[in-house]
């Protein structure tokens, strides 16, 4: 048996060892759900989880009220070598109404499965690294909302980071999906009250403009790219039916699989907003209340890695989607940091966003899957810190991913002044 295979057998041990620790972990968090911003206990949980090993050096409520940062190392490597910094990512945030049904309470458990793994296989055999290993575990709340990543991002929490891993529970294995770009916008009408009946001459009508947004909205669909996506509802739309409705709100949701395409989708949807004011002689406010969510840049030489690793411990990948319209925070960082985002099978057949997801989210029998995952993303980690030129293989991909989407926005410019055809 060759060395790294002996790496990677200690990673899956160690993992073995916590096992009851880890889903007490993750049950714990399950069954105390708390949404973006708020996941003080979870915070407090996955603290005290690292604090007691004390080669962990932990710090509470990093940067973000409820962000935590663990560190350990750097150990082995030669003299004069750079340091790599591992980092793994927890999410422990839920939904409203349905609490874990994105399962995030796994992610934080993957997180912190292949955290403790790789510290264990390193501790063991830091003779064998080219380079100085550093581990940091980021406690990254508020992805469902807000967008903790990137807040930590604004904050310089990845700064020193060089590699960052995390793993999403799905339907089913894959190393990669093309999560998409989203942004939020918040869309008020200001009309006129009058009475509905009595004297509707001296009203103007907030809810018709919100109806004519929608619909205008509905009918640019036709026209937009397949991929693209928006989606909204009517969030305030009158008090009493006698009474013309002087306020209204709207929220959407607009998506496209490259971030530098919502410039154009934003330009567009603005539009159809700014149409139904005009047409009802309401007065509108558009607003972009919360941080724009990247789409993910994908990394080949990561997703190879972490497919050759999950096949050997008996994960099944099929034929990897085309297209997938979710979205995360994660996007942003992988365009600062390379990394791998892959998502992974809970027994369950039930949809992400459902009350029958979040029963399998906090299930035993997702364990199996869930500890897995983590062992593949601790493989992946081992074998990058152990090859020099895997390492600058996966710097190369994302250079190049990088490199690409410049160009297809470059092509997406020129496209636009082609004269079209009648």
């Amino acid at each position: 048996m060759d060395k790294l295979q002996q790496i990677k057998d200690t990673i899956q041990l160690s993992i073995e060892r916590h096992r009851d620790d880890l889903y007490s972990l993750s049950r714990d968090i399950w069954s105390r759900p708390e949404l973006a911003g708020e996941e003080t206990h979870a915070h407090d949980r996955l603290v005290s989880f690292f604090s007691q090993d004390k080669t962990w050096s932990v710090e509470s409520h990093f940067k973000l009220h409820t962000a935590f940062r663990a560190s350990w190392g750097p150990v082995g490597g030669r003299e004069g070598e750079s340091v790599v910094n591992v980092g793994f990512l927890c999410e422990y945030d839920a939904l409203p109404g349905i609490g874990h049904a994105c399962g995030h309470n796994l992610i934080a458990e993957v997180g912190a499965a292949a955290a403790l793994g790789l510290k264990a296989a390193l501790s063991e055999n830091h003779a064998e690294l080219p380079a100085p290993v550093k581990i940091t575990v980021l406690g990254t709340p508020a992805e469902e909302d807000i967008g903790g990543k990137i807040l930590l991002q604004k904050a310089g929490a990845f700064s020193d980071l060089h590699l960052i891993f995390m793993a999403h529970p799905a339907q089913q294995d894959t190393s990669f999906q093309p999560c998409v770009a989203l942004d939020e916008v918040s869309v008020k009408y200001h009309g006129k009250a009058s009475h509905a009946s009595a004297y509707p001459w001296e009203g103007v009508n907030a809810l018709d403009a919100a109806v004519l947004a929608y619909n205008n909205l509905s009918a640019l669909r036709q026209q937009l790219k397949p991929e693209w996506r928006l989606h909204g509802i009517i969030k305030h739309g009158g008090v009493k039916p006698n009474i013309i409705p002087d306020f209204t709100e709207l929220q959407f949701y607009l998506r496209t699989p490259l971030a530098k395409d919502l410039c154009v989708l934003k330009e567009k949807a603005e539009a159809c907003f700014r149409a139904a004011a005009v047409a009802t002689g309401c007065k509108v406010e558009i607003t972009y209340p919360s941080l724009e969510y990247h789409n993910i840049l994908p990394n080949t030489t990561l997703a190879n890695l972490y497919e050759n690793n999950g096949k050997a411990l008996g994960i099944q990948f099929p034929e990897q989607p085309a297209n997938f319209s979710g979205s995360t925070d994660f996007g942003n960082v992988s365009f600062i940091v390379p990394g791998i985002h892959p998502f992974f099978y809970i027994c369950t057949d039930a949809l992400n966003h459902t009350e029958e997801y979040t029963e399998a989210a906090g299930a035993e029998k997702a364990q199996l899957f869930t500890l897995r995952t983590a062992k593949a993303l601790a493989m992946t980690a081992v074998d990058v810190v152990c090859c020099p030129d895997l390492l600058s293989q996966v710097r190369e991909d994302f250079r190049l991913a990088k490199l690409k989407q410049e160009r297809r926005l470059e092509v997406s410019k020129t496209a636009s002044t082609v004269p079209k055809i009648r």
